[in-house]
């Protein structure tokens, strides 16, 4: 792990509306099996199955690409490495859900040149202890069933599945494998009743 780079703060003020060029790329993705649900209840199950090709999504494919400080997100605060020229390397955005008493990780990106060092827990470790400054009972995320390695890191984390949305970027994400996947984590977590 290399601590000697340095996270610091990226202020609105600076740098709202920097483009975050966040792609992916997976060879796995997380298939959603769906029992309607009647008045016995539903079955879901979700499989980590191989994918045929690699499946990639780029910034060009939205209306809307990553970029910190949009406008929906009130009150964020983002953190990362800025390069020698002044280019960013690695953000991490979170926003307050007031509402909820929860922290969101509207943002995580780290270029290629700087993944595998540790620095994405280091990101997480910040995400984590700005919400237990500011008291908040969870952290939440948004990723996607085809982004496994994310996926993945998360739950080594310790995130949890916390729910799902099959119709979130269009009426088929199910079959593009593009399934919206919302992820916890807990501070203090009440057990749960049987």
């Amino acid at each position: 792990m290399n601590n000697n780079i340095e996270i610091i703060p990226l202020p609105k003020s600076k740098w709202k509306g920097a483009t975050i060029p966040l792609t992916t790329r997976s060879d796995s993705y997380y298939d959603f099996d769906i029992k309607p649900l009647d008045d016995k209840g539903c079955t879901i199950t979700l499989t980590k199955k191989p994918s045929e090709k690699e499946i990639i999504h780029t910034p060009e494919e939205y209306d809307y690409p990553d970029s910190l400080y949009q406008d929906h997100w009130e009150g964020a605060e983002a953190f990362g490495v800025v390069g020698d020229n002044g280019e960013l390397k690695a953000c991490i955005e979170v926003c307050p859900e007031e509402w909820a008493n929860r922290l969101m990780v509207t943002e995580l990106w780290i270029c290629d040149e700087l993944r595998g060092i540790g620095l994405g827990k280091r990101l997480m470790d910040k995400a984590k202890e700005v919400a237990k400054t500011q008291g908040r009972r969870a952290i939440t995320l948004e990723t996607q069933s085809c982004n496994t390695n994310a996926i993945g890191f998360y739950l080594h984390q310790g995130f949890e599945l916390i729910g799902f949305d099959t119709c979130c970027y269009t009426n088929a994400d199910i079959d593009r494998r593009e399934v919206r996947i919302n992820l916890g984590f807990f501070f203090h977590r009440e057990p749960r009743r049987n």
